[in-house]
């Protein structure tokens, strides 16, 4: 599955990057079992998910313009739908030329009107991640005449003013860049809503899976697009149960019920590690842990008090020990991962 992507921000980062601890068992070869909370889960359209357990779904059931590989993020980004792209000397059009022969779970070609749409609507429906195209200079009122798709083949996102472009292009993998199926999301379309009603509960992409049910707070199930464009992917089906105990997560893992379970406890990460056939994955996650200070208390206001109280935080203590490595110290506003992280 894809590595999910999150934003965080924070008015006083005293902070530590999460190393998010997973374990694994065995269950049928061609279908993983897991187990998460997902009860954050409000909605399942792309264009207005913003909660962890969502993006991980959606990312595995839409694609973006731009993309990356997150086992090797220093490669920079890469072809995703747009198989390529150019920037204006001005430093404000890009204009992206659109991979070929690529469809929609419908059996609709992916097209730039498609891409077009997609990001109109982002900014459009004003949803809570709409800020990260909006800062572009995008409103309701401008969008449509500053992210134009020409023909099939070609689409043209211009900024308000020139902007570092690994900044663009970052903003354009996130999970809200999403491309939908337009006409399928317009055939749904209800009192002018862009088909946001429907998508909350269905869904209209290209990725490698498509949602076959979802029950919230409980569970969800993927199954494999055999005609994704990269080949049908070896799990034929994911199920995600909302498992929200740490200790049932490890009971079930024994057992052998599921493959992964994503919320061990430290003590319980620690006990399974040595246990057959199971074993602990450490990566950082785009999480912080941090503390913020109101600035409405005038002794708070005062920046050297709020350094002298960041420096009687024992973090290293914290994380080597009742945290057990599921934690690293990180002290920067952006978590470990992320662009500018230093």
């Amino acid at each position: 599955m894809r590595v999910m992507k999150s934003l965080a921000a924070t008015a006083f980062a005293a902070a530590a990057s999460l190393a998010v601890q997973s374990a694994t068992a065995e269950t049928p070869a061609d279908t993983l079992v897991i187990a998460e909370m997902i009860d954050d889960i409000v909605s399942l359209d792309p264009q207005e998910v913003f909660e962890f357990a969502g993006t991980d779904l959606t990312w595995n059931v839409y694609e973006w313009l731009v993309s990356f590989d997150p086992d090797n993020l220093e490669a920079g980004y890469q072809p995703g739908l747009a198989e390529s792209w150019t920037i204006s000397d001005d430093g404000k059009t890009f204009t992206f030329t659109m991979r070929p022969g690529v469809k929609f779970h419908s059996g609709n070609a992916v097209t730039a009107h498609d891409a077009a749409y997609s990001l109109q609507r982002a900014v459009k429906l004003q949803a809570s991640p709409a800020f990260i195209l909006a800062q572009f200079g995008f409103t309701p009122d401008n969008v449509d005449q500053m992210i134009v798709a020409s023909d099939d083949a070609t689409l043209s996102v211009t900024t308000d003013k020139a902007y570092a472009v690994s900044f663009v292009l970052n903003c354009l993998t996130a999970n809200l860049a999403s491309v939908v199926d337009r006409l399928v999301v317009m055939e749904h379309e209800t009192d002018g809503d862009m088909g946001n009603g429907w998508l909350k509960t269905n869904s209209a992409g290209s990725g490698p899976y498509m949602i076959d049910s979802w029950k919230p707070a409980e569970s969800y199930t993927l199954v494999a697009n055999e005609q994704y464009r990269d080949g049908a992917p070896a799990m034929k089906r994911i199920i995600v149960r909302h498992i929200a105990e740490s200790a049932t997560q490890r009971l079930l893992l024994e057992r052998g019920d599921i493959d992964i379970a994503r919320k061990l406890s430290p003590e319980d990460a620690q006990a399974v590690a040595s246990a057959d056939g199971v074993t602990v994955d450490d990566e950082l996650r785009g999480r912080l842990m941090y503390f913020a200070m109101s600035q409405k208390n005038p002794v708070l206001q005062n920046e050297k008090v709020r350094e002298a109280l960041k420096y009687l935080v024992d973090y290293d203590g914290m994380a080597t020990s009742f945290l057990k490595g599921q934690y690293v110290v990180h002290q920067a506003f952006l978590p470990r991962t992320f662009l500018g992280e230093i």
